[in-house]
C-alpha cells in the first residue's frame, strides 16, 4: 500500500462531493473570490454559466455558487429540499416562486438585492435585460442535506410542500415585518429585499464605532443572514467564531484581518474587499475584524448556517448569546482597549495613504 489509502466504498464517503463531480462546472477552492470576475462554465442542470465556490471557511454545512444568466436568458425551473439564499451581484431580472397551491409570486430585482428560495418551492430565475448578463451568488446548506439523505431524487424531485414558508404575498413585494429582539439580533422577516444599500438599519453600539445592523429572515429559512454598516474612518471590534460566515462586500471598500489566538493580527491573514468580494473566516475559532477605508459608508452582507430565530445547533445559539459580549465577561468580542495596538497603527496608515482621516480617537481613546 502506498502513502495514500486506496479508496474504500465503506469508509469516508461524502455523497455531496460525489454529486458535485457530476455537475460539470468548476469547483473553486479559495480564501476569497471576486464574484464579478470568477470564471464560469456552462451548467447543464441549472442553465446559464456557473461555478461552485468552496471557501476556506465554508464549514461542513454550506457551499456557495455563482451563476450567470446570459442576456435575454433564464435558468431552468427547479425545486429543492434545502435552503438557499441569493444575492444579486450585477444585472437585473425577475424570480417567479410558486406556492404549493399553484399561485405564482413574481418580483423584479437589481444589484445588491437579496432573496430566499422557500424550502422546496418551485421557482425560476430570469434575466430582465436583452443586452447585459446577470450574475447572482447563492449560499446553500446542500452539503449537509446531501450527506444525510444521499439521493438527488429526494432533494430535487420531492413533492412535499411547506406552505407556511411561501404564501405571504407582501413578502415578495419588498415588504416585511420588523421583529424586535435586542440590538444585533433585531430581525426583518420577508422573502425579498430589493435594495441593501438604502435599507435602514438599527443601531448596534456593542460592536463599536457607531455601527448599524439587522438580521434578515428570508423564506422562514433556518439559515443566517444579516447586514452591517460602519462609517468612514472607523472599524469594528474584533470577534471570534467558527467557520461558515460567507461575507459579501455590498458597498464601500476595506479589509479584514483574520487570526488565531496567539498570532500577530496584522501579519496572519488579510482579505481586501470591494463590492462583489466574497470570503469566509476559517474554523479555529478565528478572530476577524473589519476596517472601512472608503470615502463613505461600507456595508457587508453575511449568509451562514443557523439563524437568529432558528439556530439549529446549540453552538450557534451560544454564538448569538456571546458575539458582542466582551471576552472579559466570557464572550467572544475583543474590546478596543484590549486589542493589539498594531491594529490601529496599521489602520491609520492605510487611511493616510488614501488621504483620509481616522475617527477612531473618539472610540478607542488615546494610546
Amino acid at each position: 500500500m502506498g502513502d495514500e489509502m486506496d479508496f474504500n466504498p465503506y469508509y469516508g464517503v461524502f455523497p455531496y462531493r460525489d454529486f458535485i463531480k457530476t455537475e460539470g462546472i468548476p469547483v473553486i477552492e479559495a480564501y476569497s473570490v471576486d464574484c464579478h470576475t470568477v470564471a464560469l462554465e456552462p451548467w447543464e442542470r441549472l442553465g446559464g454559466l456557473g461555478t461552485y465556490v468552496h471557501l476556506a471557511g465554508k464549514s461542513d454545512f454550506l457551499s456557495a455558487y455563482v451563476v450567470e444568466i446570459p442576456p435575454g436568458g433564464e435558468l431552468k425551473p427547479e425545486q429543492h429540499m434545502h435552503d438557499e439564499l441569493m444575492h444579486v451581484i450585477s444585472g437585473r431580472g425577475a424570480t417567479v416562486i410558486e406556492d404549493p397551491d399553484g399561485k405564482k409570486h413574481s418580483f423584479e430585482w437589481g444589484p445588491t438585492a437579496i432573496f430566499g428560495i422557500p424550502m422546496n418551492a418551485k421557482h425560476q430565475i430570469f434575466n430582465g435585460s436583452g443586452t447585459e448578463p446577470a450574475r447572482l451568488a447563492a449560499v446553500t446548506d446542500l452539503p449537509i442535506i446531501f450527506n444525510i439523505f444521499h439521493r438527488p431524487e429526494f432533494i430535487f424531485e420531492n413533492q412535499f410542500t411547506f406552505p407556511e414558508r411561501a404564501n405571504v404575498e407582501r413578502y415578495y413585494e419588498g415588504e416585511g415585518e420588523f421583529r424586535e429582539v435586542k440590538p444585533g439580533r433585531h430581525q426583518w422577516e420577508t422573502n425579498f429585499v430589493p435594495d441593501l444599500i438604502n435599507f435602514e438599519l438599527p443601531v448596534w453600539k456593542a460592536r463599536g464605532a457607531a455601527g448599524n445592523n439587522i438580521q434578515f429572515l428570508l423564506g422562514d429559512s433556518s439559515m443566517h443572514c444579516h447586514i452591517s454598516e460602519f462609517q468612514q474612518g472607523t472599524y469594528k471590534k474584533a470577534h471570534a467564531h467558527n467557520a461558515g460566515a460567507h461575507i459579501f462586500c455590498v458597498t464601500g471598500e476595506g479589509y479584514s484581518l483574520l487570526w488565531k489566538k496567539g498570532e500577530n493580527p496584522v501579519d496572519a491573514q488579510r482579505v481586501d474587499w470591494k463590492p462583489g468580494t466574497l470570503y469566509a473566516p476559517p474554523d479555529g475559532p478565528t478572530y476577524h475584524q473589519h476596517f472601512n477605508v472608503a470615502e463613505g459608508v461600507s456595508r457587508y452582507l453575511v449568509f451562514g448556517f443557523g439563524g437568529a430565530r432558528y439556530p439549529v445547533l446549540d453552538s450557534k445559539m451560544e454564538g448569538y448569546e456571546n458575539m458582542d459580549r466582551s471576552e472579559k465577561d466570557g464572550g467572544r468580542q475583543v474590546e478596543y482597549e484590549d486589542e493589539d495596538p498594531r491594529i490601529i497603527q496599521l489602520y491609520e496608515k492605510e487611511l493616510a495613504d488614501r488621504g483620509l482621516k481616522s475617527k477612531m480617537g473618539e472610540f478607542v481613546g488615546a494610546r
